[in-house]
């Protein structure tokens, strides 16, 4: 999961709860003023002839946009239900908040060897085994609501709190992302359809210490756009773990993911990665796009990286009226893909924090043949 490190962005125009396009490098402007469409979607792509001047092509997929009319914040939402004998983080005692906030927190620095970095590889190999779990739900047909009540009952299962719940007062247990969704997609009642992408963020509380990862995952049959998004998110994450390392700058990992993106990609600079272990959230705060800041990584220094990829050289977003799902400014798509780095004296452990791993692109394998 990320923070956000950048002021809100508004919605601009009324729009509708989705649309299928094949032009979605659209101007800020009212959708229908560009294209005729029903309340909810459109039935075809447009053609890639009518495309106006100076409009991208990102591919053939439906749009997420908030539904009409308009519901603000998330407070028409039940959460779903923690039995008392699960631990739970403080913040959930403590109307959603963290009990430090901003530059007061600590770094995360765990100690190496001892008990804390095994409660914190716990948590980081549950966190990783529900993903993968999260992946073997995600098909045609399926409701991110679904897969979130799946993932909630998992995590209960194994004694772990799913640590988005109740988090500054978020009402699910997972993030579910879709197509041009950027971060913090709250699970709802639409069916993912054939062509989609998405992302399901994971993160657990066991044993007084947070995993977190995430994985965006093709449904069905997706465009070679998608496809190819999704493995350059991967890579992506790959050139940023392997920037990290004792001694190393944590500039080193904006910088080579910008290095790795070239020209056809954007990262999002308004979400970053963080430091994690008994706090979600926690310096150091990890950009993902090329910068200046100053510091260093030390042994013991646990944190996330988890670039947001998005098609073409707009990074910027907006929020919807729940004022947690994280759109791209012109509707094109974007994943991402996570993992918790741990500094060692020697170098950094990415993967292997988690455990037993398979390449990553296995993880973006199209969910119908994970549930076959």
């Amino acid at each position: 999961m990320l923070r956000l490190s950048l002021l809100k962005r508004t919605c601009l125009a009324r729009r509708p709860s989705s649309l299928t396009t094949h032009a979605s490098s659209l101007i800020k402007c009212p959708l229908n003023t560009l294209y005729p469409f029903r309340a909810h979607s459109v039935d075809a792509a447009l053609a890639e002839a009518d495309l106006p001047e100076g409009i991208e092509d990102f591919g053939h997929y439906s749009i997420i946009l908030p539904p009409e009319p308009f519901v603000f914040g998330v407070s028409h939402i039940k959460p779903r239900q923690v039995p008392r004998d699960i631990i739970k983080p403080s913040y959930v005692l403590n109307n959603g908040n963290e009990a430090l906030e901003g530059v007061n927190k600590p770094e995360s620095i765990i100690e190496l060897g001892g008990e804390a970095e095994s409660r914190l590889r716990r948590a980081a190999q549950l966190a990783r085994r529900v993903r993968e779990f999260a992946g073997s739900l995600v098909k045609v047909g399926v409701t991110t609501n679904a897969i979130d009540s799946a993932i909630h009952e998992y995590i209960l299962s194994h004694k772990a709190y799913p640590s988005p719940l109740g988090y500054l007062g978020f009402p699910r247990s997972c993030c579910t992302s879709v197509n041009n969704v950027v971060v913090h997609g709250i699970p709802d009642d639409r069916a993912l359809e054939d062509g989609d992408i998405v992302n399901v963020d994971i993160t657990v509380y066991l044993d007084g210490y947070h995993g977190d990862t995430s994985q965006t995952f093709l449904v069905g049959n997706v465009d070679e756009q998608g496809k190819d998004l999704v493995n350059v998110t991967n890579q992506a994450l790959r050139a940023g773990i392997n920037a990290c390392g004792p001694g190393w700058p944590f500039k080193g990992i904006g910088q080579a993911i910008h290095t790795m993106l070239g020209e056809s990609y954007s990262v999002s600079s308004q979400f970053t990665g963080h430091g994690i272990g008994t706090f979600f959230h926690t310096r150091p705060w990890i950009l993902h796009h090329k910068n200046d800041e100053p510091g260093v990584m030390k042994p013991g220094h646990c944190f996330t990286i988890e670039p947001s990829v998005i098609q073409g050289r707009n990074p910027r977003g907006w929020i919807f009226p729940d004022d947690w799902t994280a759109s791209t400014e012109n509707c094109a798509r974007s994943a991402q893909a996570e993992h918790m780095v741990l500094i060692t004296e020697t170098g950094a452990e990415g993967r292997a924090l988690e455990g037993n791993w398979r390449n990553l692109t296995d993880h973006c394998t199209a969910s119908s043949d994970l549930m076959a």
